[in-house]
């Protein structure tokens, strides 16, 4: 729901307010723009049955579910209070948008709280601390995303699969992880200034606030230094060493494969 279907139920149902939660997907965490859904996991059959309007909206998934050609979704018809994605944090969690404009030099990713519910837009990072947070938001981690991960017409496409996971994850010091979190903590701290700013409008390569820009280019510089001491010259360069790297941190795991015994089948026993 936007703000006026929200405000239209509650004119018709005031009992819903105690199920109405944030829900945000790409659009809405980048460009600030709100949206609602109803969360009745936790709700009592009782209560449900006191809601005429969100018994019959319930009556309108039920039908639609039972409807579909999916069989995942034909499983839940019968549970129309239960949504298909079921990852609702109960702490702080760090949102990733799949897909961000290509004109944005970082990917905006930020801190979300409860009762906020992530639709299957956004990726989301559960007991995320700020020394992750400096690594994915980083300029390494960025051009790591550029060059291996997907397009959305020209838009990076974010993907666990793709990026996420196989990404090369330093080998750090205790101390050097301290001030990468740190210096992640200072990003969060400049945008936190400018609370009426959405992440869209902070990371506008022509409006980005100067001192932002300064506190993203020294967690860019930190998170270099934990592959090597020498800088690097352009995001070509970090690729080509994240790619090296991703081989070289491949290759013992493939070599343990190879030698693995194999267990025969059947037919050639």
């Amino acid at each position: 729901m936007n703000d006026a279907q929200r405000a239209s139920l509650l004119k018709l149902e005031p009992g819903a307010a105690l199920f109405i939660k944030p829900y945000i997907g790409s659009d809405g965490f980048i460009n600030g723009e709100k949206s609602w859904v109803l969360a009745l996991q936790s709700a009592q059959p009782n209560q449900l049955r006191a809601l005429p309007e969100i018994k019959r909206r319930m009556d309108v998934v039920k039908a639609k579910r039972t409807a579909s050609g999916r069989t995942q979704t034909k499983k839940i018809a019968g549970s129309p209070a239960v949504y298909n994605v079921t990852v609702i944090p109960k702490a702080d969690f760090l949102v990733v948008p799949k897909v961000s404009s290509e004109r944005r030099e970082y990917v905006p990713i930020a801190y979300l709280q409860p009762p906020t519910i992530p639709s299957d837009l956004v990726f989301v990072v559960l007991q995320a601390n700020p020394y992750l947070f400096g690594l994915i938001t980083s300029r390494m981690h960025m051009s790591w995303l550029r060059d291996i991960g997907g397009r959305l017409k020209s838009d990076y496409r974010y993907s666990i699969a793709l990026v996420y996971n196989p990404f090369p994850w330093p080998e750090a010091t205790v101390e050097a992880q301290a001030n990468v979190a740190k210096l992640g903590t200072k990003v969060l701290a400049e945008r936190a200034k400018f609370a009426k700013s959405t992440l869209g409008d902070l990371y506008d390569t022509t409006t980005m606030p100067p001192d932002l820009r300064k506190a993203h280019r020294d967690l860019d510089l930190a998170v270099d230094r934990l592959y090597r001491k020498d800088s690097f010259a352009n995001d070509r360069e970090r690729v080509e060493f994240l790619l090296a790297l991703y081989e070289k941190q491949k290759a013992p795991l493939i070599k343990t494969i190879a030698k693995a015994p194999r267990k025969r089948s059947r037919a050639a026993a």
